[in-house]
């Protein structure tokens, strides 16, 4: 089993609409392999996308599963959790668990979904006080951090491939979601604030450039390492959402070249944290979207299975053009074949 988690403490880089498009494609792709879709995003976005988008209820769909008993969701098994946060309580893993080909029919059979859930973000507080309790003889930080861990180690034979869409923040829950990945896929956008979040997540992740000293011993790595544990590998670093404009000459495209010398100096330094020892196999530029964009994500669709044409979205007929698909295609071929 190999286990990825799409992740950025900062916002707005395209993690999520990039996730949906490269775990519904490698589906495609490789028909053979059993996917489990994780949703520790309490925005639960990839969760509304995959279960059919603006036009087909993706949100009323995930609506009806947060109603179940019990609640289909992360949500509903870390409520499951605070009673008995410190050992794996007798679960039906699959209870918990959806396929969104049922709901969603341009989505690959072989793809479950544990969906997302705005009820963790209400559930961080506990989660958090209970992770920091102190009980002699008993890593309470390790026992929180592993929930998803346990649930994953109950279905282990089930799935081949694990995705995780992480939060855009380093919160306890997020926390979770990393400890449960080996591999992390981080976008980055071509702004100055996205080179510095390259930086942060590569302190936050690995412990690596802390800003002080009194930070060696409490960080995510250090305590990982204190537990006998490894911190994720960076995979890959997207560029998404890529312009036409951003030439040699631009100002977006000296921040692109600052951040390929991070990587190489995560390379020549630091090579232990990452999963490549070459930027090339590290590195994905993937253009804008656009129109393609925003019909894909309001249908839910997957480019793989997406055609040129008029589409009804709701308001308004929108035109995806042939060469635009295809562009689309080509960039998220180009990433999907580093998986």
């Amino acid at each position: 089993m190999i286990k990825y988690s799409f992740w950025n403490n900062k916002g707005g880089t395209g993690k999520t609409s990039l996730a949906f498009q490269t775990i519904t494609m490698f589906a495609a792709y490789n028909p053979q392999a059993r996917i489990l879709v994780i949703d520790l995003c309490p925005q639960a976005n990839l969760s509304e996308l995959l279960l059919g988008g603006l036009v087909g209820g993706g949100s009323n769909n995930l609506n009806t599963l947060h109603l179940q008993n019990p609640r289909r969701s992360v949500g509903g098994y870390f409520q499951e959790r605070l009673p008995s946060p410190y050992a794996m309580p007798n679960i039906n893993p699959q209870s918990y668990l959806s396929q969104p080909n049922q709901f969603n029919n341009y989505i690959p059979q072989n793809i479950h979904l544990f969906a997302g859930d705005a009820l963790v973000e209400l559930q961080s507080n506990a989660i958090s006080t209970l992770a920091n309790t102190q009980i002699p003889g008993t890593n309470t930080w390790i026992s929180i951090i592993d929930w998803i861990n346990d649930f994953i180690s109950a279905v282990a034979n089930q799935y081949d491939y694990i995705f995780i869409d992480s939060n855009p923040s380093f919160s306890i829950y997020t926390q979770i979601a990393l400890a449960a990945s080996e591999r992390v896929i981080l976008p980055v956008m071509a702004d100055d604030s996205s080179r510095r979040a390259v930086q942060n997540a590569i302190a936050l992740t690995q412990g690596i450039n802390l800003p002080s000293p009194i930070y060696q011993q409490h960080n995510f790595a250090s305590m990982l390492g204190a537990a006998g544990r490894n911190p994720p590998k960076f995979h890959l670093f997207v560029k998404n959402r890529l312009t036409q404009y951003m030439g040699p000459a631009s100002a977006y495209h000296a921040v692109l070249t600052s951040i390929d010398s991070m990587i190489n100096n995560l390379i020549a330094q630091y090579p232990a944290s990452l999963t490549f020892n070459n930027i090339e196999n590290g590195v994905v530029d993937v253009r804008d979207f656009q129109t393609t964009g925003v019909v894909a994500f309001a249908m839910g669709m997957p480019f793989s299975v997406m055609q040129s044409g008029i589409y009804n979205l709701p308001g308004r007929n929108v035109q995806v053009r042939a060469d635009y698909l295809q562009n689309c295609t080509d960039a998220m071929n180009s990433l999907v074949a580093k998986i």
